[in-house]
């Protein structure tokens, strides 16, 4: 993120991120954030994050699934999207495991380099 001088200044200042951002907590510590905007009708989209370090230790399940459960009651949602670099192949086998679909594949410029994403979504 601090490549991306413009991300990480709207994530670092609360006036600018508003009340989009949010942090998953563990006993006081942080665990994950995730941000939601709605993008049209009850489309929401979803950007998450996990500390490195509690990573590939199953943990990334239950913290989604509770950020899923926040916005379901917070937003009422009919679909969820998000959109993941498809190296990250370990994030994209969370997101179907859980429910998120393929949508398409794009380019996205991000921290500085440009990356092939995978947009996914998720529907009750």
């Amino acid at each position: 993120m601090e490549a991306d001088k413009e991300d990480l200044d709207e994530f670092l200042n609360q006036e600018k991120r508003g009340k989009s951002t949010f942090a998953v907590t563990d006993e006081k510590e942080l665990a994950a954030f995730f941000h939601v905007r709605k993008v049209a009708g009850r489309t929401f989209d979803i950007g998450f994050g996990m500390r490195p370090d509690l990573t590939g230790k199953g943990n990334g399940k239950k913290c989604l699934m509770e950020v899923i459960n926040f916005i379901q009651s917070e937003f009422k949602p009919e679909r969820i999207t998000l959109s993941v670099a498809t190296f990250n192949q370990r994030a994209i086998k969370l997101y179907r495991k859980i429910g998120f679909k393929d949508v398409a594949t794009f380019m996205q410029d991000t921290n500085g380099d440009t990356f092939e994403s995978l947009k996914m979504e998720y529907k009750y």
